[in-house]
């Protein structure tokens, strides 16, 4: 069974960590279901730079970044299709000379 990881935006970070100071760190992680090496994350990142560090970290694509990452996995497509064609071809030519050499004997 896979668990699909959960995202929480700033402000709910935010109440999770303003729940721990009114009710208690362990009755608001049962709440939330969260453990506590994430809630002191969260905690360590507010007390650091405030609700700007509770940002979710997002990773955000470049576009042409993108394009050339498929550019590149089309060419590697290419020089494998070539390089595969180019063994077949090499070990038919060595089954015929095999051949041919055993007919001129």
């Amino acid at each position: 069974m896979s668990r699909t990881r959960r995202s929480f935006s700033a402000s709910e970070k935010l109440s999770i960590i303003n729940g721990a100071d009114q009710i208690g760190v362990s009755a608001t992680l049962r709440k939330h279901n969260l453990s506590p090496t994430v809630f002191r994350r969260w905690k360590e990142n507010f007390n650091e730079g405030g609700v700007a560090n509770l940002q979710s970290y997002v990773k955000v694509r470049n576009p042409e970044l993108e394009a050339l990452e498929e550019q590149v996995r089309l060419l590697k497509n290419i020089v494998a299709k070539q390089q595969i064609e180019l063994e077949f071809k090499t070990e038919l030519l060595k089954k015929s000379q095999f051949h041919e050499q055993r007919r001129s004997k």
